[in-house]
């Protein structure tokens, strides 16, 4: 499966278009991460546990995304695009949604 943010993939023209596919994930941050990230902010720095979270939320949600456009039939997602929110009582929960449009190349 190629997944693209591009409308196109440059050399393999777009046979079919199979419609718009989406993924959703929201994820939890714990009170202990929320600890360590507040004394990354500060005392300044990157939050390693923050930017773990964030990237394992995208994955769920990209992987979501993919087996949709699998499920259609299509060998390709193009013009990908993602969507961070903090959601829940004071930001605690992240939310990362993707939308694509499954194509067969």
């Amino acid at each position: 499966m190629i997944l693209s943010t591009t409308p196109t993939i440059e050399g393999q023209p777009i046979q079919k278009y199979l419609g718009v596919v989406t993924g959703e994930t929201i994820i939890g941050a714990n009170v202990w991460k929320d600890f360590k990230a507040g004394l990354r902010d500060f005392f300044g720095g990157r939050s390693s546990t923050y930017e773990k979270v964030l990237r394992e939320a995208r994955e769920a949600a990209q992987r979501e995304m993919e087996t949709e456009a699998m499920k259609l039939g299509a060998n390709a997602v193009v013009g990908i695009d993602f969507d961070y929110e903090t959601i829940g009582q004071s930001g605690s929960m992240l939310m990362v949604s993707c939308s694509g449009t499954a194509v067969v190349l």
